[in-house]
């Protein structure tokens, strides 16, 4: 552990008696590189950690304004040495102070003399306890078993090999399902087990060096069937605690004669044993988890209307009503049609006869069902739900059974419930069946799916007194009473109150693989455990998952330690792979999620509060929330996304009521004051190009017991199984490549030292180094550009080349210096959309101990052999949301391509711009080549988030998304006339990661102005050769929700209809890759930020919550003329999903939704016979007419009633009747008469 102090685990000899103040224990890197910065002087000096190597520390010297970094390293003897070049005999030294008083004589090898100490700060012991809350006055013993990392409960395993190494796993997994399939082929006749023989393998994998964990893997085994070998085993492994020298050596001789005696063994003596049980059993049991059934799904009916357009009435008659029946058990889909004399017409749909579903984006509660007609041909449907949450419940249900019914042998999609509580040291009551429900406030999820079972559960529990055992069963009996399943305890982790549960459906456990436990003390001094964290790692089939449940300090000014606090945990939390120590967890993992209680505050009167917490109105009280405010600043969870939040704030509550917010309490030392505030919280991060969608954010509102409301929320998550090729291992002819044309690297550091970059991947058999940059330059002593051309860089080989295989790989990389093999920064880059014939660009963030450090860009693709090119559609890809037409025919927008829709990068389809496809044979077709294929991509963006920086080189607002006066500040040669469009001026914004609902396809509606979801990912970029991106003017502000990254993606292509809305298209104008840094002028250091043109979330004329553009390129095109602010949405506009991204262009912009453009870009690629007549296309879709209309009768007040109600059209109006208004809302029977009459008139007239 880098924290470990003195030399990480030699003692205090090293350092002497006392540790110097020169020696800064654990301070990162970066911190010191800012420390010696400040001290300015030539020979300042201080001694650090080495984050690259246990027991070694750094020498970091300051000269010349650049600082030198020397590793001295511990020799086998405990002595202390600089590293030196080979040749020169190193001086050994056996403490720390002894080592640098040499150094402190001149001419002795360094850069410089060490001169100047610089002395770490000496901050008093903090008080951690919290006066205001009186939580931690007398912080709680810890319970007896401080820790538990076995789950406990009957079907807890017996043996106390920890599963961390995923041997015992192994074994796990072959006894509960493999087996059964050794023992049918022994029926068969089989004289051989195949299935064992490949656990045996896998167990014997690392068998070099770890035999302790190969027996402790292979012990379970043999107690099944081999007794004899049992008892040696386990006396073996017992008798290796505590044991060393010539004893230890003749151990583990022994121990390997055990070994071999044992493989040699156990495959006859379990082929005996099966034997013998297909003699006694004439049938084998069937696997444990097929006799368990859960509530079957009874029979859902939605009521919904079809959404038709004028040309279409004739054709269908005047019915509209119809009710859509789900059968998820039998695989059917009824739809059912009113016709006259209450005769019903219905037709029934199969599951593999609806090919997709497509959601509307404009229209909540709209969706189109396209099924499948004859062969090749198929049909799109668009019906109106009562509500968004209906359709929402109407999708999952199809969703669920198209899986039920998948001839697929693993998921694609998994369902996650994740819970967080403070309990107050007070036991649960009896019944908290609303928290797993997820029934309450805020985003819930319908009553028609909400007791469908997850396939995952994880609770998190702060101040919790129950004991281990009792909790799980408690969870166990909980779930079982509303699923009717024996959910089963995968992991249990605790530390002191804080305790992290999961569980997992019966059907799930055996995919289950490499469980991890971890828990971080961050409590006072970072020695009580009545602070800090709990995490959770494991395997779900080819995925991992990380979980982490904390409590963080608590008080309302404590905000700086809490930052610390999260630091902590991100750096010192041991869990996944450990192949992977040079990243922290967030990068770890395909998906993390990051639960607890924050104890984030609000920073606001309380009486304000109050009265916005009695109207509802949460907005403004989110933008003063401590928590959002730090991730804008990039302080914590950089790049974490979270759902909006909907619901009242969870703490402080009077117990026994949800009435009454407790905000005073009378101390000791005074009156002290809690303000409401959203302390527990759920966020989470997921590698690029995944699919993560939530589905509820919100909090119980009938739980009592406690001050804090249970917080829940849901997750659909797409996973990979462990993929099995169908061909075999690749011959050198079908190998697949991943090939660097090049890559640069803009790294925060004073230091002018050479970097390599390493390759991490589980695609690759080991990680790969690529050569030292063949290339350096700076233009400001804090920041140094590093670039490798292709010779530098090693081309990868991955294990296996199917492309289905490659598009769910990721890639992980860290760059790291040669004087101290220190990891300078780290990313993940997505193969996905790097695969094809030529070159693909990436562009994303770099960041270390959870804080930015750079940007990397460059040049890369994967070349996968034709004969490997076959793949399928995921489930999560069935469904699509659809950009929806802006004018044109009802229901007959574009349907968007379903290779990428929902991904946290979506792919993109390399076709003409603007083309857009149809639901038809030609439809079909576009979707299978979209898949393979998108444009090239350029350029960069960053998100403009403005905050106050003490650097002042462009390059660092690229990679850290800051503006400053330097975009002002630049000469007027730099800047475009107004009347060309900037090429990196004109791309389209990055797609909300946090959304996740965003996929290819034509641009959308204005910018919502309510809260976006909280989304920062790596994913989350734009890069294309076209689209706009829209910046407000310096007087209108520039918003932003919060920073997002760079582009490393491509984004969505626009319709013909921005195209020619652009006064001179950026398309064919060839640009570099990489803009040149040095074009951009650097201001005087003074230079201050905007602080003026600041709003926080995004909220405000001139705020566009989605959009993001560099600082260089800011600074290329920034001008009052050019980019003025865009005036705020018409009230009658209808509001788009949150976090949808703008892709016109900038005049464009102002004046969206721009109808007849549209109508036209679309009119091209409508058959002749489904266009608007021109006396039509005059009645623009959408509320604005129907506004109108109600507004000259005066009657505007009955509007949102017939949105509402899927009345958006006038046209759809003519065939509404008294029973439908009534629905509507309008029930006063002279108003009802003053509407029939005015349709009727409008009929007569046309």
């Amino acid at each position: 552990m880098a924290g470990g102090g003195g030399g990480g685990g030699s003692g205090a000899s090293p350092l002497g008696h006392a540790p110097p103040m020169w020696y800064h224990r654990d301070l990162s890197r970066a911190a010191a590189e800012e420390l010696l910065a400040r001290a300015g002087r030539d020979g300042s000096f201080l001694v650090r950690d080495s984050e690259s190597v246990n027991g070694a520390y750094a020498l970091c010297v300051l000269f010349q304004k650049h600082v030198h970094t020397y590793r001295i390293l511990p020799d086998d003897e405990g002595f202390l040495a600089v590293q030196t070049s080979q040749g020169v005999q190193p001086k050994r030294f056996k403490t720390l102070p002894e080592l640098v008083s040499l150094y402190l004589q001149p001419s002795q090898g360094l850069v410089t003399t060490l001169l100047y100490p610089v002395e770490r700060e000496e901050t008093a012991v903090s008080d951690d306890r919290d006066y205001s809350d009186g939580e931690d006055e007398k912080p709680p013993l810890p319970p007896r078993s401080s820790s538990t990392s076995t789950p406990p409960g009957p079907d807890t395993p017996t043996d106390s090999t920890p599963a961390a190494n995923g041997l015992s796993t192994i074994s796990h997994e072959y006894l509960k399902g493999s087996y059964a399939l050794d023992l049918e082929a022994v029926k068969q006749g089989a004289s051989s087990l195949p299935h064992l023989n490949k656990t045996l393998v896998a167990s014997c994998k690392r068998l070099n060096g770890e035999v302790d964990k190969v027996l402790s893997g292979l012990e379970i085994l043999s107690k099944v069937f081999d007794q004899q070998s049992a008892f040696m085993v386990s006396k073996m492994i017992q008798q290796s605690v505590n044991q060393g020298g010539d004893q230890e050596l003749e151990n583990l001789v022994t121990k390997l004669a055990i070994l071999k005696d044992l493989l040699s063994s156990i495959e006859k003596k379990a082929l005996k044993a099966l034997q013998d049980m297909s003699l006694t059993s004439p049938c084998s049991p069937p696997p444990l988890h097929s006799m368990r059934h859960s509530k079957s799904i009874p029979v859902q009916a939605f009521e919904v209307k079809l959404d038709v357009y004028l040309a279409e009435l004739t054709k269908i008659g005047k019915s509209q009503k119809y009710t859509l029946s789900v059968d998820v058990e039998g695989g059917r889909l009824v739809v059912m049609k009113k016709v006259k004399d209450n005769q019903e017409d219905w037709i029934t749909y199969t599951h593999d006869k609806i090919r997709q579903l497509i959601k509307s984006q404009r229209v909540q509660n709209k969706l189109g069902i396209v099924f499948e007609k004859e062969k090749d041909k198929s049909q799109r449907k668009d019906f109106i739900f009562a509500s968004a949450k209906k359709r929402e419940a109407f999708c999952q249900l199809l969703q669920l059974m198209k899986n039920k019914h998948s001839n697929q042998d693993e998921p694609d999609m998994i369902s996650i419930f994740i819970g967080t509580w403070n309990m107050g040291s007070v036991p649960a009551p009896k019944n908290v069946a609303s928290w797993v429900l997820c029934r309450g406030l805020g985003k819930t999820l319908d009553e028609m799916t909400v007791t469908i079972p997850h396939d995952l559960y994880v609770f998190g529990s702060q101040e919790n007194s129950v004991c281990d055992r009792e909790w799980v069963e408690s969870l166990r009996a909980l779930l079982k009473e509303q699923t009717e399943l024996d959910y089963k305890p995968i992991a249990v982790q605790t530390l002191w109150n804080i305790k992290l549960a999961v569980l997992v459906k019966p059907e799930h456990e055996n995919r289950i693989s490499h469980v991890g436990m971890s828990s971080v003390k961050t409590g006072i001094a970072n020695t009580l455990g009545n602070k800090g964290a709990v995490g959770v790692s494991f395997m779900f089939n080819g995925t991992s998952f990380g979980f982490v449940n904390c409590h963080l300090t608590s008080g309302n000014e404590k905000i700086a330690r809490r930052n610390q606090n999260y630091l902590d945990i991100l750096r010192l939390l041991s869990l996944g792979d450990k192949q992977l120590s040079s990243f922290d967890i967030s990068l770890r993992f395909t998906h993390l999620f990051w639960l607890g209680d924050l104890n984030y505050r609000l920073d606001m009167d309380i009486q304000e509060i109050l009265n916005y917490i009695n109207r509802k109105e949460f907005d403004p009280l989110l933008k003063v929330d401590q928590l959002n405010l730090e991730r804008e600043k990039n302080k914590v969870f950089l790049r974490f996304a979270e759902e909006e939040i909907s619901f009242p704030p969870t703490y402080r509550y009077e117990r026994g009521s949800r009435d009454t917010y407790v905000w005073q309490k009378q101390k000791a030392t005074g009156m002290r004051t809690n303000v409401p505030s959203w302390c527990d919280r759920i966020l989470w991060k997921s590698y690029p190009e995944t699919h993560i969608v939530c589905n509820s954010y919100g909090c119980t509102d009938d739980v009592v017991t406690s001050d804090h409301s249970p917080v829940f929320a849901t997750f659909e998550v797409g996973v990979t199984s462990q993929f099995v090729s169908k061909k075999g291992l690749p011959k050198s002819s079908e190998q697949a490549y991943i090939e660097f044309e090049s890559i640069e690297a803009i790294v925060k550091t004073a230091s002018r030292t050479k970097f390599f970059i390493e390759f991490y991947s589980t695609c690759l058999e080991e990680f790969k180094k690529s050569y030292e940059n063949d290339s350096q330059s700076s233009d400001n002593v804090n920041f140094l550009r590093v670039g490798w051309s292709n010779k530098q860089l090693t081309t990868l080989k991955p294990l296996l080349s199917e492309i289905e295989y490659l598009q769910d790989q990721h890639l992980l990389l860290t760059v790291k210096s040669l004087d101290g093999y220190e990891s300078y920064g780290e990313c993940v880059l997505a193969l996905k959309s790097m695969i094809g014939s030529t070159a693909q660009q990436f562009h994303t963030y770099l960041s270390h101990r959870g804080e930015e450090t750079g940007n990397i860009r460059g040049s890369m693709r994967v070349r996968v052999p034709s004969e490997r090119m076959g793949t399928r559609e995921r489930l999560y890809e069935w469904i699509s949301v659809d950009k929806d037409e802006t004018s044109g025919p009802k229901g007959k927008s574009a349907v968007v391509c379903r290779s990428g829709h929902e991904y946290v990068k979506p792919s993109v389809i390399r076709k003409p711009l603007g083309e857009l496809g149809k639901v038809s044979e030609e439809g079909e077709r576009n979707s299978k080549e979209e898949t393979a294929a998108r444009p090239k991509q350029d350029g960069s963006d960053s998100d403009p988030s403005i905050s106050k920086n003490s650097y002042n080189n462009p390059a660092y607002y690229i990679l850290e998304g800051v503006p400053n006066q330097s975009a002002a500040a630049v000469s007027p040669e730099l800047l475009p006339s107004p009347t060309s469009v900037n090429p990196q001026a004109a791309k389209p914004p990055p797609p909300s990661a946090g959304a996740r609902s965003k996929p290819p396809g034509a641009a959308s509606g204005p910018p919502h102005p309510r809260r976006q979801v909280r989304a920062i990912s790596e994913e989350s970029s734009s890069e294309d050769d076209g689209g706009a991106c829209v910046v407000g003017a310096q007087g209108g502000g520039v918003g932003s929700t919060l920073n997002r990254p760079p582009p490393d993606f491509p984004p969505p292509p626009l319709p013909k209809g921005a195209l020619e809305m652009v006064p001179e298209a950026p398309f064919t104008k060839p640009r570099s890759l990489y803009p040149d840094l040095a074009e951009v002028r650097i201001p005087a250091a003074g230079s201050a930020a905007h602080g003026d043109a600041f709003r926080r979330g995004g909220v405000g004329a001139g705020a566009l919550d989605d959009q993001s553009c560099s600082v260089l390129q800011m600074a290329k095109t920034l001008s009052d003329s050019e980019f003025p602010g865009q005036p705020p949405r018409a009230p009658s506009a209808p509001p788009p999903l949150r976090g949808q991204p703008m892709g016109l262009g900038l005049d464009a912009c102002r004046t969206f939704p721009p109808r007849n453009p549209i109508t036209e870009s679309i009119a091209e690629d409508m058959p002749e016979e489904a266009l608007w007549g021109s006396s039509s296309s005059s009645l623009s879709v959408g509320e604005s007419s129907v506004g109108e209309w109600l507004q000259r009768l005066g009657l505007e007040r009955y509007e949102q009633g017939l949105l509402h109600n899927g009345w958006d059209d006038l046209e759809f109006l003519s065939d509404i009747t008294e029973e439908d208004l009534e629905e509507a809302g309008v029930h006063d029977p002279a108003h009802k008469r003053i509407l029939l009459e005015s349709l009727r008139q409008q009929q007569q007239q046309k």
